[in-house]
Parts: C-alpha cells; sequence; structure tokens
C-alpha cells in the first residue's frame, strides 16, 4: 500500500472520531436533560450523524467518480434521497438504508439501459 493513501486514511479517521468526540466533550456535563446547553450545540450533536454519513460518502465516492464518471447520476441520487430522508425523518440509519437503496437502484438501471 503506497503511503498516501495510509495517511489520507489515517487524517479521515483522525478527523472523523475527532468530529464525533470533541462536541462530547466541549459541551459540557453530561446529562439526560438537554436543556441546560445552548441551542447551537444541541444542533450540533443532532446534524453529527448525518454529517459524518455525507463525509464518508465523498471521501469514498470521489475516486471512483473520477475513475468512472457514469457512477456520478447514482452517487448525486443516493445523497439527495439520503439528505432528504434525513430531514424529514430524523434518522441517520433510515435515510443511510434508503440513500444506499436508491444508489443500487440507479446504477442497476443504469447497467440494464446502457
Amino acid at each position: 500500500m503506497k503511503a498516501e493513501v495510509i495517511l489520507v486514511c489515517l487524517v479521515v479517521g483522525t478527523a472523523n472520531y475527532l468530529f464525533r468526540y470533541l462536541p462530547l466533550r466541549l459541551g459540557g456535563v453530561r446529562k439526560k436533560d438537554t436543556s441546560h446547553r445552548p441551542a447551537w450545540i444541541n444542533r450540533m450533536l443532532d446534524s453529527i450523524g448525518i454529517a459524518s454519513i455525507c463525509a464518508l460518502l465523498v471521501v469514498s465516492s470521489t475516486p471512483e467518480i473520477l475513475r468512472d464518471s457514469q457512477k456520478l447520476l447514482p452517487t448525486l441520487a443516493g445523497f439527495v434521497v439520503l439528505a432528504l430522508t434525513f430531514w424529514r425523518s430524523k434518522s441517520i440509519i433510515f435515510a443511510t438504508l434508503t440513500g444506499a437503496v436508491i444508489y443500487g437502484l440507479v446504477f442497476k438501471v443504469m447497467l440494464i439501459s446502457g
């Protein structure tokens, strides 16, 4: 494996870990009641899941799209459905699964028609 690949993996992994860990540490005392936190911290913590999924989508799909531009449409369709589903349901699990299914369906339809 090339050193650049290992370096990118380490940087992305560290950033992902810190993106999840630091808001919890900087958010103050942990309690079940979140009313003591400012509203911006609650919004930030609520958006960590979708931000992580979107970051992983970009990092994992960019090399594939650069190699094969036909994967752009399925990736965009999956991302749009992911974002809309999360916006409506606020469930990162449901949004991720729905986005993955749409990506697969669009990719399959493109293979059949192309």
